[in-house]
């Protein structure tokens, strides 16, 4: 209910949606060309996604590979990856949070992480 018995103006709040989704979408397309870098064993390996979470790309120092230990390098590919996606998904908690916001409070909308 409107105070002071007004109708809301509906095509006031279609161009206020129609302006939120446009804005969501440029927010989503502009996380899909950011990278950001996670890392693990102090640098021995880097993984690079974009804030969408696609692994875009991965660095692996020499000295990190041991052809006897091939299960540690394992270990610290995934948790290069790992950290990367964190900080992909705070990325998108600060491109996409204040979006979500505005559309009613950023919970429970179907597509968005959080």
């Amino acid at each position: 209910m409107i105070p002071g018995g007004g109708q809301p103006n509906m095509q006031q709040l279609l161009q206020q949606a129609q302006k939120m989704q446009q804005d969501l979408a440029r927010a989503q397309e502009e996380l899909g060309r950011t990278e950001v870098e996670g890392q693990a064993g102090g640098g021995l390996v880097k993984a690079t996604v974009t804030g969408a979470g696609e692994l875009r790309g991965l660095t692996i120092d020499p000295k990190a590979v041991d052809p006897e230990d091939t299960e540690t390098l394992a270990d610290l590919i995934v948790a290069a990856v790992q950290a990367a996606n964190e900080n992909a998904q705070a990325l998108q908690q600060q491109k996409l949070g204040p979006l979500a916001q505005g559309l009613g409070g950023g919970s429970g909308i179907p597509g968005l992480p959080f």
